[in-house]
């Protein structure tokens, strides 16, 4: 699948080990690295990652970007330790419930804002987050832009919107919040639902749509 989209045009690829994001370790290091080797465009992994030698492990391996998720939570300090090591290929995965902070796959929500984890994770180096209402995601309902870009104008951060995006009105909803920083955002289950085509995405995403 991943080579499908290469070869409709994508120009990143967002991965989530969702098997290492419950157990709290990768489990799919071997699928990964299949997925590495077979294209040659830019991948950010998520989804378990605890340790800077996972971390290095993913790098090594072609990852472009690495996004921590819980470990910004548990392991503040690993975080900052990489980026000041490797710099703008750290991401943190930011997952909001009801404008909390939800770690261990979802599975728990902690007395944390989303806003107050972003302005940590600022502080100790993180320059791109990847936001996500969870309440949204999978739903195909629309993104939440009020919460994106309320994080974007409070930080400064560079953002990546995730969940609930359905169609090319969202993706256009979404580009006008450019401005402030949100200058990409993951696309997954309106893909392989067909309520987003990838050509469409990519217009919209690089400004070039052409009027009817």
């Amino acid at each position: 699948m991943a080579v499908h989209w290469q070869e409709q045009g994508a120009r990143w690829l967002h991965v989530v080990d969702l098997d290492g994001a419950f157990a709290g370790a990768p489990k799919n290091m071997d699928v990964i690295s299949e997925i590495l080797n077979a294209v040659n465009m830019p991948v950010q992994i998520g989804g378990g990652i605890r340790s800077l030698d996972t971390v290095e492990r993913l790098l090594e391996l072609g990852a472009t970007r690495v996004i921590l998720g819980t470990a910004a939570i548990l392991r503040p300090q690993m975080v900052s330790e990489a980026c000041g090591k490797f710099g703008e290929a750290i991401l943190v995965g930011i997952d909001g419930r009801n404008g909390r902070v939800a770690i261990e796959g979802w599975g728990m929500t902690v007395e944390k804002s989303t806003l107050e984890l972003a302005r940590e994770m600022q502080d100790r180096g993180v320059q791109r987050v990847v936001f996500t209402d969870i309440r949204r995601d999978g739903t195909l309902q629309g993104p939440n832009l009020e919460a994106t870009g309320e994080l974007a104008r409070a930080t400064g951060l560079k953002i990546v919107a995730s969940g609930g995006v359905s169609t090319a009105d969202d993706l256009r909803a979404v580009k006008k919040l450019e401005h402030l920083g949100i200058d990409s955002v993951i696309i997954g289950k309106s893909l392989y639902a067909g309520t987003v085509t990838l050509k469409e995405a990519l217009a919209i995403a690089a400004g070039e749509e052409t009027e009817a």
